[in-house]
């Protein structure tokens, strides 16, 4: 019987692949390259591409691609073969190191945000040696960075891999001055779980809704939801556990670590999580699960729905980021630790992280922006829009005995930085809060308020570039400190005392929340045109250019990208919507509407009163009537749209203008639903798509 052990990454070129493949000094040059974050020599990469093409071959690879992640949100690849011809017509098999490190796919059709023209087409791609090629669909994957021939990122991997050194530099400062000299490098690490939905392919098929925005646009509330909390960690039902058997074996030959797989809390919803990964590859790997989710889920004639909000009245779906750093000693620097300039050193990162998420809100906010994420957030269903960072009761007691200069009662003592020892704070301190946006959980922050469908590094960009600013800051104060231990204390207590309106421990889905975040000035960007406004605020053109993680012509490239994306989502849904009520909708009720008026004379000729057939007649006669006059006005809101003066106004008017009549004409079509008969109805209903996968 084949073991999980003997193939799990077998379509990987990861390191033990490589200790076997490399010469000796070759081997230790790539890694000593990886390590110290150099540029690879090209004798180096030759010896290097000429193994990794072999190994290829001999796992069935014929074409090799430079596989990177433009602005679309999803991944691109141009398949080149390994054939190059030589005399007689023949050809050999060729793969080079300058094939290996630098690629050059035509960029003219990736969103660009105005930083280049459509004519000018040249684009490269970069070897990211620290993320390990793979094999998929017989193909060599080299996972790659995206740049414009100006040297411009055009993709979400050489930011979030500027963002990771701008916090390793400044992490390795900051333990330096704790004496730890070993250190030299700061990685973070991410375990992103991944919710999606699972539906029946057939019924998929005849819903032009999923099919084209991947959420239903209309669709009446099903007579079962998810009130009974019976789905949620229940049995796994057969169909979908062989799709989950089959998805596991998939992403472990691709060294992908899918460790828990459960019923999520909606009918149709499930979960996977993977174990930590440095933060480049996490990204990396969470891509190609969404792919190979896809995949797989057609294999068993289901379609996974990756969508924040494919279905209305019960529970998106999320990306819970769990978030740390980690020195390359192997050191968790949010694990508290035992002894006195361990637990300093926590409360150190601890209270830059604090105050990188209070600072910079608005970015973490925008990190997570969508049009589908705007209908999950403060839905009762995920964290609200305004960031707020819970600690548990006994690290925020902590906290407030430094900053008050009181005994904390866990300990028969004042705490003093570097002085006494914290108490034990165990993984599992305090009971978990799950609306809260950023939860600290024992040894990492889990940041729950990212969509289902969105790739984790925009997310984890802003958040290492804060926290770098903040350790910046900190280094710069201690570096000359000629009392470190009474400056800690003080640097500590300071921060706690300016940021301590972001710690919230309580229920984040209350009003009373939403007045008191308000009293404290937290931000509460509802939508995602407000919190893409405040991208290009000074402050945060500021962090991101300082620490070069974005140029201010990448960062305005990218603030145009997401709201061009916003308005065109939003347009091709209410086209989407127009056309099922045209064509769907409105014809199925007016048709069975005439049956009705039919048996209701056939009835009358007879003498036979009739009272269902009138009522439902006027009923469905008025629901038509309002449902085309509606649409009429949402077709103008999308046809003849007024003159905008710029991308923000534009988006503005999505959000309030067209998405409002939307959901006024999704309102008619769902009460017609619920009066027509099923048989009539054009579409499957709920029921059938969250109940139809047996």
């Amino acid at each position: 019987m084949e073991q999980i052990t003997d193939y799990f990454g077998s379509l990987v070129f990861n390191d033990e692949v490589m200790r076997n493949r490399l010469p000796k000094d070759t081997y230790k040059t790539l890694k000593k390259t990886i390590t110290e974050d150099k540029e690879l020599d090209i004798s180096v990469a030759n010896i290097v591409a000429e193994a990794m093409k072999n190994w290829a071959l001999e796992n069935g690879a014929t074409h090799f691609t430079h596989w990177f992640q433009p602005m679309t949100g999803i991944t691109a690849e141009k398949h080149d073969s390994f054939i190059s011809p030589i005399d007689g017509g023949k050809v050999v098999l060729e793969f080079s190191g300058k094939e290996l490190i630098k690629g050059e796919p035509d960029a003219s059709s990736f969103p660009s945000g105005g930083i280049r023209s459509t004519f000018e087409a040249r684009g490269y791609t970069a070897w990211d040696p620290t993320s390990y090629a793979f094999i998929k669909d017989k193909c060599l994957c080299i996972p790659t960075a995206f740049c414009s021939y100006g040297g411009q990122a055009l993709d979400k991997k050489t930011p979030l891999l500027r963002s990771m050194q701008a916090l390793s530099k400044q992490a390795v400062r900051a333990l330096h001055l704790f004496g730890n000299e070993d250190v030299i490098s700061v990685k973070t690490t991410v375990g992103p779980e991944q919710e999606y939905f699972l539906v029946d392919k057939d019924l998929y098929e005849k819903r032009p809704d999923l099919v084209y925005t991947g959420r239903t646009l209309i669709g009446a509330k099903s007579p079962k939801g998810q009130e009974l909390a019976d789905h949620y960690f229940g049995v796994i039902k057969t169909r979908v556990k062989d799709f989950m058997e089959d998805l596991n074996k998939e992403l472990w030959k691709l060294g992908i670590l899918a460790k828990t797989e459960h019923n999520e809390v909606a009918p149709a919803q499930h979960e996977l999580a993977p174990i930590f990964a440095t933060t480049n590859v996490a990204a990396d790997h969470n891509q190609l699960t969404m792919e190979i989710m896809q995949k797989v889920a057609k294999r068993h004639n289901m379609v996974c729905l990756l969508h924040e909000k494919p279905f209305a009245y019960v529970n998106g779906s999320g990306k819970h980021n769990n978030w740390s750093m980690s020195t390359n000693t192997g050191v968790n620097l949010l694990e508290p630790g035992d002894t006195p300039s361990e637990n300093a050193q926590f409360l150190l990162f601890l209270a830059a992280t604090i105050k990188a998420v209070d600072e910079y809100q608005d970015l973490l906010r925008i990190s997570v922006a969508s049009a589908g994420n705007d209908f999950r957030l403060g839905a009762n269903e995920a964290p609200p829009a305004i960031i707020s960072i819970f600690l548990g009761d006994e690290l925020d007691a902590v906290l407030k005995g430094i900053a008050e200069d009181k005994v904390y009662k866990g300990k028969k003592q004042a705490l003093k930085i570097g002085v006494d020892v914290l108490p034990p704070l165990p993984k599992d301190t305090t009971d978990r809060n799950r609306t809260s946006p950023f939860a600290f959980t024992g040894n990492k922050f889990e940041f729950r308020m990212l969509g289902s469908n969105e790739s984790i590094s925009c997310a984890n960009i802003m958040l290492n570039t804060a926290v770098a600013k903040e350790l910046d800051e900190f280094c710069n104060v201690l570096e000359g400190s000629k009392d470190f231990d009474k400056d800690l204390h003080e640097l500590i207590k300071k921060t706690i005392i300016d940021h301590n309106k972001i710690i919230f421990n309580g229920n984040g889905y209350t009003d009373e929340w939403v007045s008191e975040a308000e009293k404290r000035g937290l931000l509460n960007l509802k939508s995602t045109p407000e919190a893409l406004a405040h991208y290009i605020d000074k402050k945060n053109l500021d962090l991101l250019s300082k620490y070069e993680v974005f140029t201010e012509e990448e960062t305005h490239a990218r603030y145009e990208i997401n709201l061009e994306k916003y308005y065109n989502v939003v347009h091709i849904e209410a086209q989407t919507l127009v056309d099922m009520i045209e064509h769907g909708v409105i014809p199925a009720s007016v048709k069975y509407e005439a049956s009705l008026l039919k048996e209701y004379k056939l009835k009358k000729e007879a003498g036979i009163e009739s009272a269902y057939e009138c009522e439902a007649i006027n009923t469905i006669s008025t629901l038509v009537d309002k449902v085309y006059a509606s649409l009429k006005e949402l077709k103008k809101d999308i046809t003849e749209t007024p003159e905008f003066k710029d991308s923000l106004e534009r988006g503005m008017y999505y959000r309030k203008t067209v998405l409002a009549k939307m959901t006024e004409v999704r309102e008619y079509a769902d009460a017609l639903e619920e009066n027509v008969s099923k048989e009539a109805w054009p579409y499957p209903s709920y029921g059938d798509l969250l109940f139809g996968v047996k």
